[in-house]
């Protein structure tokens, strides 16, 4: 199955949460890893965009549209925070 890196699903995210997404870095939930979401594997072509950790392969987040509304589930990320943050 072909997998992308975080930055296949830029527009996407920018769409739901209006603003530049790939540069916020994330906590997988699982182990620990923290990274970018452009550093997440994304395999785009599944029944919308699932994002997994790049290290242990743990599901961080599934995006999906159904009837015209996108469905977030953000459940496998333990933490995000934004570039300005730091």
């Amino acid at each position: 199955m072909q997998t992308l890196d975080g930055n296949a699903i830029a527009g996407l995210l920018h769409e739901i949460f209006g603003e530049e997404m790939t540069a916020v870095t994330i906590t997988c939930g699982s182990c620990g890893f923290t990274a970018p979401v452009a550093n997440t594997v994304v395999y785009p072509h599944l029944p919308g965009a699932v994002v997994r950790c790049r290290n242990c392969a743990a599901l961080l987040m599934v995006i999906t549209r159904i009837r015209g509304v996108h469905c977030v589930d953000l459940q496998g990320i333990a933490a995000m925070k934004s570039p300005v943050d730091t």
